[in-house]
């Protein structure tokens, strides 16, 4: 059996997906993984894991008609070439143009993974308006050609039953994209009580909050650390280097940027933040729960699933600086809470995050 696993952002199949790649792998497919980024930058990386790897023209972001005509025009050429038997796809763009490329050309299992839905379904003003109407039709035809829609949390699969993009009997819930609790294993904690987030520099990720709320906490802690771990984006709602300098340059935070590896930057944490405004299911905040820390993060979709609320971390309300601030200021008051929390962090990991649990899930419906 081939399989196509396909996503519009490269790096996303990389350190989401391998886990599902390699486990089909186990059970006897031939498995090729698609994204935008060239062959000759990714495909080595992709070889070293011991997947193929191909690149069709789909950017994740932008909205020129052209340029999606010419990406869907590639994907069928790649699928008459590949001839699969199934597409998995995850991401706005590989779900609406990958799934009508596959039934077109005749992949007769096709699946969608609704890994989150961005700040377009979340976003206010006319052209968000227009642009999430037109991203709903788009979803409503390319999801009538799936098999199956896998969601990470109810929120986002409410949104789409009740926009009447996809029937419920269509979907199931999935906890994440499954989290590698062998690689991700809990280590001790740093002498200096330290905070970390790691995310995309996005608005709409909390990535102003959370510096906020370490500019607060620093002024009056000053032997807590607050680090910040993530690339700059492209995203509609990016951040800049003007808007976190300041905060470095007062010594509010340690910006460590993008890391191909954050293992080493959560053993030197002792409590993950991630105060975003919506998710699917946040792997990062996987990773550290994996590593035995507790969380501080939002009571949002996609967030929320992550935490008992008091038992490994604590919720907050969105956008809510004061209450994020209180919130991490308990581990201040009381880092033994690092320790009760992480664990519990870590057995939430094992018992239904694990990427064993979830890839099951995903396999046994795709009949693998």
């Amino acid at each position: 059996m081939k399989v196509i696993v396909l996503a519009s952002y490269t790096k996303s199949l990389l350190n989401f997906r391998v886990p599902l790649i390699h486990e089909m792998q186990a059970r006897g497919c031939d498995v090729l993984a698609i994204g935008a980024e060239s062959e000759a930058e990714w495909g080595s990386r992709f070889a070293a894991n011991g997947i193929r790897y191909r690149s069709i023209p789909l950017k994740r972001n932008g909205l020129n008609p052209f340029e999606d005509l010419r990406a869907m025009k590639a994907l069928k050429q790649l699928f008459l070439e590949e001839k699969p038997d199934k597409l998995f796809c995850s991401q706005a763009k590989a779900v609406v143009y990958g799934i009508p490329a596959a039934r077109a050309t005749g992949v007769s299992g096709v699946y969608a993974l609704i890994s989150g839905l961005g700040s377009i379904f979340h976003g206010s003003g006319l052209k968000n308006r227009l642009i999430q109407f037109i991203l709903r039709q788009q979803y409503k035809f390319a999801l009538a050609k799936a098999d199956t829609v896998f969601f990470q949390n109810e929120d986002d699969r409410g949104i789409f039953l009740k926009g009447h993009i996809v029937p419920k009997e269509k979907t199931l819930l999935i906890h994440g994209s499954g989290v590698d609790i062998h690689r991700f294993a809990p280590t001790p904690f740093p002498e200096t009580l330290t905070f970390i987030m790691v995310a995309r520099i996005l608005r709409d990720k909390g990535v102003s909050e959370y510096m906020e709320a370490a500019r607060r906490l620093k002024s009056r802690y000053p032997q807590c650390r607050f680090l910040l771990v993530g690339p700059y984006d492209t995203n509609p709602s990016s951040l800049g280097p003007d808007d976190v300098m300041p905060y470095v340059n007062n010594g509010s935070i340690e910006y460590l940027g993008e890391m191909e590896n954050v293992l080493a930057a959560l053993a030197d944490s002792s409590v993950f933040v991630l105060p975003s405004y919506h998710e699917g299911t946040p792997m990062s905040t996987l990773e550290a729960m994996a590593c035995g820390r507790p969380i501080v993060t939002t009571d949002a979709p996609g967030c929320r699933e992550t935490v008992r609320d008091n038992a490994n971390g604590f919720l907050v309300p969105v956008k809510d600086i004061d209450n994020l601030a209180l919130a991490m200021e308990k581990f201040i008051h009381d880092p033994s809470l690092c320790t009760t929390m992480g664990a519990e962090s870590r057995k939430l990991a094992e018992n239904v995050f694990a990427s064993e649990h979830v890839n099951e899930a995903i396999l046994s419906v795709m009949g693998i």
